[in-house]
């Protein structure tokens, strides 16, 4: 595990009189939202990223860019890319859909047990850090329909590791928090309005060229209406 930061990691830079965090970080505006909520919860976060080879790791400039601009630890965790297959978002010979938003099917855009590894990975390093929270920006609202962001699985993995972890069977189990969970798009852009999210520096697109936003994927579509319904700037 690496860190962006100039620091030794996590221990040098978490010393406050601030309850710890963590907070699952891609950069995107759910995720950077989440984060911000968090500090305004009073913790003092650890962010933590993800390098599987996604074809969208523009991402990950985004959520340094964040983290140096907030001076919090930044943790990027570099994954073989051969555990996530059968997904567009993984493999060049699968295209990422375009303009098909509100389609019922789960999209090719998910990625098998994604979210599980990620929590597992944020749940090892709450516990060993004495982290209180655990924060992830799943949605069931606007968003593409994956299994891994319903209020069923959060509710089933937080039983999980209350059951499965030394802090869990001592009473003190680690809350997965889910603060966008039942929001929309619109109310989350305008969460992240109110918390001052700076919402230029956040990248959401499954499938950027250049760097650049597609402006047809899912994400890219639901992160337009959000802004549209909202009436807020993106910039």
């Amino acid at each position: 595990m690496s860190s962006s930061s100039k620091s030794n990691g996590v221990r040098t830079k978490s010393h406050s009189k601030n309850p710890k965090a963590i907070v699952l970080f891609s950069g995107g505006l759910d995720s950077t939202t989440c984060l911000y909520q968090a500090i305004q919860d009073g913790y003092s976060p650890i962010a933590l990223s993800f390098d599987y080879n996604q074809k969208h790791k523009q991402e990950l400039k985004s959520a340094k860019k964040i983290t140096k601009l907030l001076d919090i630890p930044h943790l990027i965790q570099k994954l073989n890319p051969e555990f996530f297959q059968g997904s567009s978002l993984t493999e060049k010979k699968i295209k990422v859909p375009k303009n098909s938003l509100g389609h019922s099917d789960i999209p090719n855009t998910y990625v098998p047990g994604r979210n599980i590894l990620f929590l597992s990975f944020g749940v090892s390093l709450a516990e060993g850090i004495g982290a209180q929270r655990l924060y992830i920006g799943v949605n069931a609202l606007d968003y593409s329909g994956y299994p891994d962001c319903r209020p069923e699985f959060i509710k089933a993995y937080s039983e999980t590791i209350r059951l499965g972890t030394k802090m869990g069977s001592e009473g003190h189990p680690l809350e997965i928090c889910t603060p966008l969970q039942f929001l929309d798009k619109k109310e989350i852009v305008l969460l992240g309005s109110k918390l001052g999210v700076p919402f230029s520096m956040t990248h959401s697109c499954y499938d950027p060229v250049g760097g650049k936003p597609c402006g047809k994927c899912d994400s890219c579509l639901l992160r337009k209406k959000g802004f549209q319904e909202a009436g807020v700037p993106e910039k």
